[in-house]
């Protein structure tokens, strides 16, 4: 069992990706997340959070900040901050920035281990965004292929500054 702690976001290890944004992950065993993932991103207007996905567990989105696109189940729904979002298990989904600057969002999820009943569907409205798959697949690898592999890390992370 991990030990409590605090730590303010602009002291946190942070990571800019250049496809899916910039963020803090807390999320993982080594870290002690082993039931929860905690994410804090920040997206430009355009930029998807992730390739478009379904998990077995359930997640909450928070938006902070600006606007945000919402696909879900191959339907876009626009968010503005302190707009929630719940997502039951299994539920298809990704996150995009939107509007006219970058978006702040806080994202919550249960882990219930590795890859469990994780899938990346068919979207084209996640395709509008570079954010779909062209065949359905449960291979993480395969689903993210073609894009940038690593995230670059970058400190300090809140205030972002692009």
């Amino acid at each position: 069992m991990s030990d409590w702690f605090v730590v303010n976001l602009a002291e946190a290890q942070a990571f800019r990706h250049a496809d899916f944004g910039s963020g803090v992950i807390f999320e993982g065993a080594d870290g002690g997340f082993e039931q929860l993932g905690v994410n804090v991103r920040w997206l430009e207007p355009g930029q998807p959070a992730s390739m478009y996905h379904a998990e077995a567990a359930q997640e909450a989105y928070l938006v902070l900040h600006g606007e945000a696109t919402l696909i879900v189940d191959d339907t876009e729904r626009a968010l503005r901050a302190w707009d929630f979002v719940h997502l039951p298990p299994g539920t298809a989904h990704v996150l995009v920035g939107a509007g006219e600057g970058p978006c702040a969002v806080l994202m919550v999820g249960a882990r219930l281990g590795e890859e469990q009943g994780l899938r990346f569907p068919v979207s084209m409205a996640a395709a509008r965004y570079g954010a779909s798959v062209e065949a359905e697949t449960t291979d993480r690898a395969e689903a993210y292929a073609g894009k940038p592999s690593g995230f670059e890390p970058r400190q300090p992370f809140w205030p972002p500054s692009e």
